[in-house]
């Protein structure tokens, strides 16, 4: 790999959170906030449970599909129906190969027939992008625009309040959009977000990204880093992809099948899934909640007294509920039900954990 090619990507933020004595992380080979000097993990986690935080998302794709027949073009790849919604909604939809596993998750704006928005992972924009490229039937086109837009989500149970007060519209309905503007800079407005809580997220041009971000900061809302983001995702159960859905994890394992149109004459891994989702899952998602102390993490074993039975995928401690929790892929064979007490191996210490079925908050989401 060349220093060129290992050289990590910036925000167009970078410098606001340099300022903010952000500690950084690696995401997706693009260098983010992990956490602020003065707030940290478990401050910035209540904040967006409590009141309102800011995540810069900027490292997230952006591509574009458009020409005749893009959504009907887009409808026949990934996995989610479009046809269930109209211009103007987004989807939670995933990109699958043929084998049924996961290449990325990813939210689709569906700006009209002739035009979907999408956003992919960072690290999975590539590929998105080359996949949707080399099906194109001629007079489609996919762009990828990962850099020529960054995305701000403002989120918790203030955040319509906040985003009212800067003339910017709350009242559409969950995962809808509008256009808007603020400080001369248009931009889009999705009622969407992944930390379980009402939210927003911003779709900014690149270049004004720190004119809407001073803005919300200037509003009284908190910036939080993607550790936060992390710890907030698990306690809804929310997958991230490289932990809960992969190549191997497909959405029928993940229980994300209700992220699948079943119905649908066509998509990537349609027969593979269909053929799974028929015969059932060897293994399937589960959520633990530890009843003894500890933080589990992910690629823990999982045991029932001395079964081996599976696996978790991510763990974390809950800010919220003061308690180690993970999920887990179980087999489905051997594995316990909501409720029964399983083992989780943590650094060779057999800990106590309850199974149960996520979120492990509850939502405010509407």
């Amino acid at each position: 790999m060349s220093a060129e090619a290992a050289t990590p990507l910036l925000s167009p933020l970078h410098e606001r959170h340099v300022a903010l004595g952000a500690k950084f992380a690696a995401f997706g080979g693009w260098e983010m906030p992990l956490e602020y000097a003065g707030g940290g993990v478990l401050r910035e986690h209540s904040s967006v449970r409590e009141a309102v935080g800011i995540f810069d998302v900027s490292h997230l794709g952006k591509a574009r599909v458009s020409g005749p027949g893009a959504a009907d073009f887009v409808n026949a790849c990934l996995t989610n129906d479009l046809g269930r919604i109209g211009p103007g909604k987004a989807q939670y939809t995933l990109c699958c190969d043929p084998s049924g596993g996961v290449v990325d998750d990813l939210i689709a704006y569906l700006i009209g027939p002739d035009e979907v928005f999408l956003i992919p992972n960072a690290a999975n924009t590539a590929e998105v992008v080359r996949r949707l490229a080399e099906a194109a039937p001629d007079g489609i086109t996919v762009t990828d625009e990962h850099r020529k837009f960054a995305i701000l989500a403002v989120q918790g149970p203030q955040s319509a309040e906040t985003v009212t007060r800067l003339g910017l519209p709350t009242g559409h309905d969950y995962m809808s959009f509008n256009p808007a503007q603020i400080d001369g800079v248009d931009l889009i407005v999705c009622r969407t977000g992944y930390t379980g809580e009402q939210g927003y997220e911003l779709v900014v041009p690149w270049d004004d990204a720190v004119t809407v971000w001073d803005a919300l900061v200037e509003a009284g809302v908190r910036p939080c880093g993607l550790g936060a983001r992390d710890t907030l995702r698990t306690e809804m159960g929310y997958p991230l992809h490289g932990q809960e859905l992969t190549l191997d994890i497909s959405p029928v394992q993940a229980r994300s099948g209700w992220a699948v149109g079943w119905s649908k004459p066509a998509f990537w891994g349609r027969d593979a899934l269909l053929a799974e989702k028929a015969a059932g899952p060897r293994r399937q998602l589960r959520g633990l909640e530890l009843t003894g102390r500890g933080i589990p993490r992910g690629h823990m074993h999982v045991y029932a007294g001395e079964t081996l039975i599976g696996e978790t995928t991510s763990g974390t401690f809950s800010p919220t509920k003061k308690v180690g929790i993970a999920l887990a892929l179980l087999d489905t064979a051997t594995a316990p039900a909501d409720g029964d007490l399983v083992e989780i191996d943590i650094r060779g210490r057999r800990v106590e954990a309850r199974v149960v079925k996520p979120p492990f908050v509850k939502t405010s989401v509407r």
